[in-house]
């Protein structure tokens, strides 16, 4: 099928003529000067085969946060029929796992504005069947956001009927170019927010969870934060500061977070500056959890822990560390320190997860959460005991 057949394929229109998400903050105004905040875009996310998985991490992510888009369907036959909330969290949300892009497509009343591919696989490629799917989302007049290493916007066919189409294709991990990235040079040392990086014991474990979990709940709690996203799905989810640190080159890694930290600073003036994480500081396979402690100097680390994962995710051969293991190489590594614990139950019972937090506040002498099976409380709390001086201005906030 060439490129004018696909494009001609549109049936129906779409909601809002595929126009890309909007960037942060007002772009349009009435007479009255008042600001027009643009609807949010409407999404599908693709994820056959890997939704509630580990490469699903993506749409699992934006099934239970985005504030970029607005998330109507998931595509994965192997979960069809079935409500994203309910597999994942046990609690329905509205937002149906369908079979295809065409269950999904006649699901809605106008042609939802943006597909995005939801997946993470390993080698961050797009498979053939997978090319398809994409390429008949642009026919039907879509935009495409991708977080692969593979650039979609590169491919010569896939841009070649984006543009034909006159759709845009987001492509997350992609860089800024080299003559914009910037060097580290200390500076995030006089940012005066407290800066806290929730890292872990492997890839795909929670991180990014419970650093919006954590963000969310001290704003609630009127500590006010920002969050530092580094990864695609965070990215996706519309974090307003961050960089995907795994496509960025080793020289300017650190660099790129400070500047980000640094924006983030002068622009919101928060109290804290949660850092998302990246891999594990001792998972030979990645560096990134390297780059953000270097990059970030962060005064606190939350380590995130799967006890029931027997080895590294994609790793059979690896078995996964001990917690005490990795907060020892954290704060040998960095002038920091692990303040608390947060678990991942996956593959857990409700017994399991309450004998586990147990005997890990016991071995670790640290807070010990679940930042979805747990009150959000306990997060703040683990927050507050570390850095008093935040209960203390909570106090003469309040008076």
């Amino acid at each position: 099928m060439d490129i004018e057949d696909r494009a001609l394929q549109t049936k129906r229109p779409n909601a809002r003529g595929a126009q890309a998400p909007p960037a942060h903050g007002p772009y349009l105004a009435t007479r009255s000067g008042a600001p027009v905040v643009p609807p949010t875009p409407t999404a599908i996310i693709y994820c056959e085969g890997n939704f509630a998985g580990i490469d699903g991490k993506t749409a699992n992510g934006l099934v239970r946060h985005s504030q970029a888009y607005r998330i109507v369907s998931v595509i994965d036959s192997t979960h069809s029929g079935r409500d994203s909330g309910e597999i994942l969290d046990n609690a329905r949300n509205g937002i149906p796992v369908l079979g295809d892009i065409q269950a999904a497509i006649a699901h809605e009343p106008t042609i939802p504005d943006t597909l995005i591919y939801g997946m993470a696989p390993s080698d961050g490629k797009l498979s053939a069947e997978d090319r398809g799917v994409v390429l008949d989302a642009i026919a039907l007049g879509m935009n495409i956001v991708s977080g692969l290493h593979e650039y979609l916007g590169d491919d010569p066919e896939i841009a070649a009927v984006a543009a034909f189409g006159n759709v845009t294709i987001r492509d997350i991990r992609k860089p800024r170019p080299g003559k914009d990235m910037r060097l580290f040079d200390g500076s995030v040392a006089d940012v005066v927010a407290i800066r806290i990086a929730v890292l872990g014991t492997d890839c795909a474990i929670g991180k990014r969870t419970t650093a919006t979990v954590l963000t969310n709940a001290l704003n609630a709690a009127g500590i006010s934060t920002v969050l530092i996203g580094t990864g695609q799905t965070g990215l996706m989810q519309g974090a307003k500061y961050g960089v995907a640190m795994d496509a960025v080159p080793p020289q300017f890694c650190c660099g790129e977070l400070e500047r980000v930290i640094l924006a983030a600073s002068r622009d919101e003036r928060p109290e804290v500056i949660v850092i998302e994480g990246q891999g594990a500081l001792s998972h030979p396979a990645f560096c990134t959890s390297a780059f953000i402690l270097r990059g970030s100097q962060p005064q606190a680390v939350i380590l995130q822990h799967a006890p029931a994962r027997a080895h590294r995710c994609d790793f059979p051969g690896m078995a996964m560390p001990d917690p005490a293991q990795e907060i020892a190489l954290i704060e040998a590594f960095a002038d920091t320190r692990v303040i608390g614990v947060t678990i991942d139950h996956e593959d857990m019972t409700e017994a399991d997860l309450d004998a586990t937090i147990t005997r890990c506040r016991r071995d670790l002498a640290l807070p010990v959460s679940d930042a979805l099976a747990r009150p959000a409380a306990d997060l703040v709390a683990m927050v507050l005991a570390a850095c008093p001086c935040l209960r203390e201005s909570r106090v003469s906030a309040a008076q």
